[in-house]
């Protein structure tokens, strides 16, 4: 069993990369993607815990990256970017990474000055102690604001002040699309776009658009998401193999943050091997059990 999408607390999970690893086997999964947000800081802790295995386990290093679209009329689409197996030393994607990280601090810092602002119990340094070191993202804020009894859940934070309609949301400053893409495939990595149709968040790409970033170098379109209907996961299957790229199957595993546990969804193994063989930037890492 094959999970391509998952968090740890080296950006916005709750799990930390070895727990992340423990849980992924203790789940059933043979095969895991780490994909933090903008950061590969849990890549090396997730090495090593699958290196510590007794049962075969295949480890799959990843990102996901913070993009958006621009159309001819200069709109904006957000969306996220999984990028598989690229060599993290790259420079430009590297000085990318740097930048994304230092948008998402600054960008969380004035939320929750916005919300403070506005009488909400919730403080700058509290957010920064649940994020622990790890890339800030939007569900610290929800936790700090699920402490403060200020909401019953994460995902009744994301619903109100944190979502994009909030008056307290700051936007962030994404890489265009088209760029990271290129980043990606010069950094020997695979990019797939995440959850491309989940509508409840917001904007989506029409197939359209799609089209046009599978010009520009996309190999695989994330179908099988728990935010995703099963009409649109049809379609995306059948746009996928009108378009020739790979698709993929992923849980978007966050911990406690969200209700979603890991192999909720999953990838095929012909898939896996579809994206194994166009990456040239880093190797898959196998337990010795293996």
């Amino acid at each position: 069993m094959i999970d391509l999408h998952t968090h740890s607390t080296a950006s916005d999970g709750t799990d930390s990369p070895a727990e992340l690893i423990r849980h992924a086997v203790a789940a059933g999964l043979n095969t895991l993607a780490i994909t933090d947000h903008d950061t590969t800081a849990g890549w090396e802790l997730a090495a090593e815990a699958v290196q510590s295995l007794d049962v075969p386990f295949r480890l799959v290093r990843g990102t996901e990256f913070s993009c958006a679209y621009f159309d001819r009329d200069g709109r904006r689409t957000g969306l996220h970017l999984l990028g598989y197996l690229f060599d993290p030393a790259a420079e430009e994607l590297k000085a990318e990474r740097a930048r994304l990280r230092d948008n998402r601090l600054g960008r969380g810092e004035k939320i929750v000055q916005n919300l403070a602002a506005a009488g909400y119990p919730i403080t700058w340094q509290r957010v920064v102690e649940i994020a622990d070191g790890g890339s800030v993202g939007r569900p610290h804020l929800g936790r700090a604001l699920v402490e403060a009894n200020v909401v019953g859940s994460v995902d009744d934070a994301f619903a109100n002040l944190l979502s994009s309609s909030s008056p307290y949301y700051v936007p962030k400053q994404d890489m265009e699309v088209h760029d990271a893409i290129g980043l990606i495939r010069r950094a020997g990595g695979v990019p797939v776009i995440a959850h491309a149709w989940a509508r409840t968040r917001g904007k989506v790409l029409q197939a359209d658009v799609l089209a046009e970033l599978v010009d520009a170098g996309l190999l695989g379109i994330e179908v099988d998401h728990p935010d995703h209907s099963a009409e649109d996961r049809g379609k995306l299957r059948a746009l996928a193999a009108e378009l020739g790229v790979l698709t993929t199957g992923s849980s978007d595993y966050h911990g406690a943050n969200k209700t979603v546990r890991l192999r909720a969804e999953t990838t095929s193994p012909e898939s896996l091997e579809r994206l194994l063989s166009s990456a040239t930037g880093v190797e898959l890492i196998s337990s010795p059990a293996r």
